[in-house]
């Protein structure tokens, strides 16, 4: 169906940080699959436990205890501040979970009618709960009428949190660094003065790391980066390497509000997902993979602020880790297109940023092409 505004390019192989074309042409791929190929394209350790995987054992519901499922959630929850794991098959699945898991506590707990606050330019996924808590009409419209329970907030902004007291919700959902909506960074005075509000008022605090997990911001999540524990995490995208898998973390007194029958999935978390999932974060726990997210995340900032000041209509550089937004006076769309041109892959988010998500695994020399190609791409824009 026509839901897709596409590139004309068709990959047929990926390596690290390329992609190749049926051409044989070779670009360097600054998307990851949108924050998705976090190791790179086909990294050697996943593909090996796929392979594996694929010759003893595809599917067989979770009716049964699957192996690499339990390993996946307890390397999950020992390298977070959760204690139980609900997988499932993508993002939007994932925070799906999530609000079913905040209905189910508050009403077992406090008996209410639960409402989620959100906040504005937010992006949750792309079903009718995800969409509606959304903060972004482009996301919303023609959907209606939305599902009730979900009221929006302004991002970063002090004086929401007074509403967001008398209004009391069930529980507070917010991605720490909205990607979608622009890559703009939560502040972290407050984040600390929303977290006070959270715990003085008995709300849960749900953070949406489905495009910053899995080391996206340097920290293999991004709210230890903030300080605080939130009491229910969603993951997906790099959580499998571009194998399909989410997944929805939460305290153990939370995820006690779900029993047998609550919540489900055919696919979520099977044989081949979860080896996907283990390899991916065993390969993030164990190497040096986060240490050179975040060097490679300081020499593009360098890299970009040196071209801010050739470019003039570069207004800002904002994000964390090699989760980047360039904002520009004018189409974010024509940069991407112009970069295009000299083989290098960008993606926008909003009309008005460039967005740039490298592997983590990116090396020195690829940063090197990267700063080649997009100096081309600018001043092409530039001269345009």
């Amino acid at each position: 169906m026509n839901t897709y505004k596409r590139f004309p390019i068709n990959f047929v192989e990926g390596k690290g940080s390329y992609l190749w074309d049926e051409n044989g042409a070779k670009y360097l791929d600054f998307t990851s699959g949108i924050a998705t190929c976090n190791l790179g394209h086909v990294p050697e350790n996943v593909m090996q436990a796929i392979q594996q995987q694929l010759s003893r054992l595809w599917h067989t519901s979770n009716l049964f205890p699957i192996e690499n499922q339990e390993k996946l959630a307890d390397l999950l929850t020992s390298q977070s501040c959760l204690d139980q794991a609900f997988f499932c098959n993508s993002g939007a699945e994932a925070n799906e979970a999530a609000i079913k898991l905040v209905r189910a506590y508050s009403k077992a707990k406090k008996g209410n009618n639960p409402v989620i606050a959100a906040f504005s330019q937010s992006f949750h996924g792309r079903t009718m709960a995800t969409v509606s808590a959304t903060g972004q009409e482009k996301i919303r419209a023609g959907f209606e009428p939305l599902l009730e329970g979900f009221i929006h907030f302004p991002f970063n902004d002090f004086n929401s949190l007074g509403k967001i007291k008398d209004a009391a919700p069930a529980a507070v959902m917010l991605e720490l660094i909205q990607g979608e909506g622009g890559v703009i960074p939560a502040k972290q005075e407050w984040i600390d003065e929303l977290v006070k509000v959270c715990k003085e008022e008995d709300i849960l605090l749900v953070v949406d790391e489905v495009q910053t997990g899995m080391g996206r911001t340097g920290t293999l999540f991004a709210y230890e980066q903030y300080c605080f524990e939130p009491d229910i995490v969603t993951l997906a995208k790099g959580l499998g390497s571009g194998f399909p898998i989410g997944a929805m973390l939460a305290k153990e007194a939370v995820a006690t509000a779900f029993q047998p029958g609550s919540h489900g999935s055919t696919f979520g978390g099977n044989p081949l997902a979860s080896a996907a999932g283990l390899a991916t974060v065993n390969e993030l726990t164990t190497s040096t993979v986060l240490e050179n997210a975040i060097t490679a995340s300081e020499s593009l900032y360098t890299i970009l602020l040196k071209l801010q000041i050739r470019f003039p209509f570069i207004k800002s550089i904002r994000g964390k880790g090699l989760l980047i937004g360039m904002e520009i006076d004018g189409e974010a769309g024509s940069i991407i297109d112009f970069a295009l041109q000299e083989n290098l892959l960008l993606v926008s988010a909003g009309p008005q940023v460039v967005r740039l998500l490298p592997p983590l695994t990116i090396t020195k020399d690829e940063i090197e092409d990267f700063e080649e190609k997009f100096s081309i791409a600018l001043e092409r824009y530039m001269e345009a």
